[in-house]
């Protein structure tokens, strides 16, 4: 049977109506593992059961971090690269990386990511095509496996997906509209949210005239008023025009999940830690609140999944430096700042038994000239991370030989501490004193020993193939 005829015979045999069962919104949240610096998987599933988060989106399905999570009951999303979408056999895709993990004692996978913001301008329609019939393969998979009522298959949208001036006017972009209509219709069937990414802080970093006060929940004075609705944030706006657009399909009452939200701590003028905490605190309340928007009072979204977990170093920085600063934690674990994720916890706690390196750091040798450390510093900075140097960076205040140690230290730490790493032509030395200068910080690495080589091998590809995604999105914004 060929794609499209699978397409029209699932429809065709799915006309029975599913209803969904209203649930307290839940706050999950994203864990990337693009770093540098990975801790343990184990130790970051500890991390998670400490703040009580039971519910995590992996973008791939990553063994290692599976095998920790088994047993934990803590609820799971995998995905699926957009690479991929054209070629797996989706048999072997349910029996290697969902069926071997669920069961007693397992790994609560309840949805399955197909592709992640295929929909992306950026990416020229180049895979808008394979996400229907991927998806119906997989539901015959999943059929046949017995685990259909189970695990739910999800498509992970950018907002860019739907447009409007005002919310009330919202709808899928005209060359979606197709593709939009089978989509949902299969979310329908099979009882699945859909899942879109919101970036508040996306708007503000790309438009001047963005109002700032707008992108957060404390109320605005630039309010969007919209027929007899008026809107006060970003957020609101935003989902509302989403729930217009599946209401112009029939579909306005179907679950919509948050898959990525939050707000940088770094890297950009605007990405700091008070605006992080007062965006994602206010995110929390106003979700948990159950007040719901203008156009679904009382109902918010199913569950929110706030990006990230972690600080991911390893991320490109084409969009912006703010790239590699998403985490509610550092890479090592550590909160950034008071949060109370309306879990049972009043604040975030911090990571333990992290594998840290030696305490010590690489810096720039005092009795040295260092007029010729030009070479140097572009190494350093093209294979480690130097984002917080620059404007609006959390160490772009440094002085010129401390811009020299936080380069020369982040190179350092990203080769394990390799003595060879530190010589730069004899301008580095090792030191035992932490050199940090106020609120930039000198990392010590961390080791995640251990890791398999199929895990460390998907790192590095999804690492390349992120990378080129990252680079249509930013040639497109």
């Amino acid at each position: 049977m060929g794609s499209g005829e699978g397409v029209v015979a699932l429809f065709t045999l799915s006309l029975l109506f599913v209803s969904y069962e209203v649930v307290d919104s839940a706050i999950g949240v994203n864990w990337g593992t693009l770093s540098f610096h990975k801790m343990r998987p184990s130790t970051v599933v500890d991390l998670l059961k400490a703040n009580k988060i039971t519910k995590v989106k992996l973008f791939d399905t990553n063994p290692d971090a599976l095998r920790a999570l088994m047993g934990t009951g803590i609820q799971v999303m995998v995905g699926i690269p957009n690479e991929m979408l054209s070629s797996f056999n989706s048999d072997l895709f349910v029996q290697q990386n969902l069926s071997r993990f669920i069961g007693k004692n397992g790994a609560d996978i309840r949805y399955v990511a197909v592709g992640n913001e295929p929909f992306l301008t950026g990416y020229g329609g180049q895979f808008q095509n394979l996400v229907v019939p991927a998806m119906v393969n997989l539901q015959q998979s999943l059929v046949k496996a017995n685990l259909a009522n189970y695990v739910k298959l999800v498509v992970p949208c950018n907002a860019d997906a739907y447009e409007a001036n005002v919310p009330s006017q919202g709808t899928f972009r005209p060359e979606l509209t197709q593709i939009m209509t089978q989509l949902v219709s299969f979310l329908n069937s099979n009882g699945s949210p859909f899942v879109v990414n919101i970036y508040p802080f996306l708007s503000l970093y790309g438009n001047s005239d963005f109002p700032q006060d707008y992108a957060f929940f404390e109320g605005s004075s630039h309010p969007v008023p919209d027929g007899p609705n008026t809107y006060y944030n970003a957020f609101d706006g935003n989902f509302d025009t989403l729930v217009s657009a599946l209401t112009k399909l029939g579909y306005g009452q179907m679950p919509i999940v948050i898959g990525e939200i939050g707000w940088p701590t770094d890297g950009a003028v605007g990405a700091n830690l008070t605006a992080a905490r007062v965006f994602n605190q206010g995110l929390i309340s106003h979700v948990l609140s159950n007040k719901g928007t203008p156009l679904r009072p009382g109902s918010p979204p199913a569950d929110v999944y706030l990006f990230g977990l972690l600080d991911e170093g390893a991320k490109s920085t084409l969009p912006g430096n703010f790239e590699r600063h998403w985490g509610i934690f550092s890479f090592d674990g550590q909160a950034k700042y008071r949060l109370n994720l309306g879990l049972g916890n009043r604040g975030l706690k911090n990571a333990k038994d992290v594998a840290y390196l030696p305490s010590r750091w690489c810096v720039a040798h005092p009795a040295r000239d260092m007029t010729l450390v030009g070479d140097h510093l572009r190494l350093a900075c093209s294979e480690a991370d130097c984002t917080t140097l620059n404007d609006g960076g959390s160490c772009s205040q440094l002085g010129e030989k401390d811009n020299i140690s936080y380069a020369f230290n982040s190179y350092y730490q990203m080769q394990m501490q390799n003595e060879k790493s530190c010589d730069f032509d004899g301008l580095g030395m090792v030191t035992f004193l932490d050199p940090s200068v106020g609120d930039c910080r000198f990392l010590v690495g961390v080791t995640d020993k251990g890791l398999s080589s199929s895990a460390e091998a998907m790192a590095r590809w999804s690492i390349c193939h992120i990378c080129i995604g990252v680079l249509i999105w930013t040639l497109t914004m």
